[in-house]
């Protein structure tokens, strides 16, 4: 339903609460619920003026639990599938975004703890039927993408995109759940089986000794859904960093050493030297993990910053090690916009906050702006689309009141009256969107409201 003009002077309260009625599913439709989430839902809602921004919040938070998840017990074990929304698959990457920002309530619910627990448990068992795909079946259904032309393809794979984030984010869950529970209880023999494959594999794709046992090729219409030179991409020269055939947003990369997941790797990979430290008490698989850590970061520090011609020093989004760099972001997450999102870098870092500038303006040519409003797009959509996810992902890395609240009300105008964040939308006519169902990005939203009701209460108090 379209909203009225927020400014209109003869809009009521009446009127403003009928308008904005809960797009949530019936209680009973609801995948799963949380009394923590509820709580702080009810919460937040008071500190919003906005009457549009805490419908969408409302909306938005909740999404994942509401939509996407599948809860069940394996024996004695928690498991947990997710939808990552419009398509019946789970990605890793996903998945695990989509209950990331939940992770700060488990203490205060045990059924939601149990819940991401289930979580832990089901990605390990995917990386272990496969260490090089990316989306994965509930069981072997098999999908549309099983003609593609690639090693060991079978019926549990959605698909099978290598995507270096792919092994991280599941790290990063699984290392914040222990450290905000101090439960370790999914660390067993099957999560530490899929880590010493996740690190084996990463190791293969460093490609020091040949280009590895994988490759992809697609037969479409869409160059950036296959790969070139028999499925095993543009050649790269060996530099410690780690390739990745495909960025989060399933696109194809142009050299393989993507700059924003090889610092996620750098983070994860410290983080599971941590884990294999206290609790397996591994220190050799502990080793192994920090000193590939060092060896990425090395090569990001000597290979990944580059002199661009107007913005001087940033990092690049792509390398090759011959010297080629390209210079630009996707919206996806990791992006080198999110990189102290992530944890590889601060936020006030100076070759950061250079790389951050070039991101947000003609320099990059996947930003788009438009009389609607602009933001970071990417290939997967094309051009003149800008991703709410970089607009969130703005707001998140800002320490501006002034810049947080302009990116706050951009999301909320680009909604096209659904009172949900979509994939993208058309910077010149926001009514033309992509997705209208993507659990990842409404619980997102959903976290950054959160951030700024703790950090800038004065900003959801006020008028945007």
């Amino acid at each position: 339903m379209l909203a009225l003009s927020l400014s209109s002077p003869t809009q009521s309260f009446a009127q403003t609460k009928t308008q904005y009625q809960s797009n949530r599913p019936a209680v009973d439709d609801r995948h799963f619920t949380s009394e923590a989430i509820e709580k702080i839902i009810a919460e937040v809602k008071e500190a919003i003026k906005d009457p549009k921004l805490r419908w969408m919040f409302e909306n938005c938070y909740p999404n994942t639990l509401d939509t996407t998840v599948k809860f069940q017990m394996k024996g004695k074990k928690p498991d947990t599938f997710v939808l990552t929304g419009d398509i019946h698959a789970m990605w890793l990457r996903d998945s695990s975004a989509q209950l990331w920002p939940y992770l700060q309530l488990m203490q205060h619910d045990k059924k939601l703890q149990q819940l991401i627990a289930g979580l832990i448990n089901r990605q390990a068992e995917c990386i272990l039927l496969d260490p090089y795909a990316n989306a994965f079946n509930d069981g072997p259904t098999g999908s549309f993408w099983e003609s593609d032309n690639t090693q060991n393809m079978r019926k549990e794979l959605h698909e099978r995109k290598w995507e270096l984030d792919s092994l991280c984010y599941p790290i990063r869950i699984a290392y914040f759940y222990y450290i905000l529970t101090g439960d370790t209880s999914v660390f067993d023999q099957v999560w530490k089986d899929a880590m010493k494959l996740a690190v084996k594999t990463m190791k293969e794709q460093q490609r020091k000794e040949g280009n590895g046992p994988y490759s992809f090729t697609r037969n479409c219409e869409k160059p950036t859904d296959s790969q070139i030179n028999g499925g095993f991409g543009a050649p790269v020269k060996p530099n410690g960093m780690i390739v990745s055939a495909f960025r989060p947003s399933d696109d194809a990369t142009q050299y393989g050493f993507l700059i924003p997941s090889n610092m996620f790797a750098v983070v994860s990979l410290r983080q599971l030297a941590e884990i294999q430290q206290k609790v397996y008490k591994d220190e050799a698989f502990a080793n192994e993990c920090l000193a590939l850590a060092q060896e990425v970061d090395d090569a990001i520090q000597k290979h990944a910053i580059v002199n661009h011609p107007v913005c001087g020093k940033v990092y690049a989004f792509e390398v090759d090690g011959f010297g080629n760099s390209l210079c630009m972001d996707d919206a996806n997450i990791p992006s080198l916009l999110a990189a102290p999102y992530l944890g590889y870098c601060k936020q006030d870092d100076p070759l950061y906050q250079n790389t951050r500038k070039l991101i947000w303006s003609d320099n990059n040519p996947y930003f788009f702006s438009g009389k609607d409003g602009e933001g970071v797009g990417g290939p997967h959509v094309g051009l003149n689309y800008a991703w709410p996810m970089s607009i969130i992902m703005k707001a998140m890395t800002s320490n501006n009141p002034e810049e947080i609240k302009e990116c706050l009300k951009m999301l909320r105008d680009t909604d096209a009256g659904t009172g949900f964040m979509h994939e993208s939308f058309n910077v010149n006519n926001a009514a033309d969107f992509t997705r209208s169902w993507f659990a990842w990005v409404n619980t997102l939203f959903g976290e950054l409201i959160v951030k700024v009701y703790h950090e800038y209460p004065e900003i959801l108090k006020g008028d945007l």
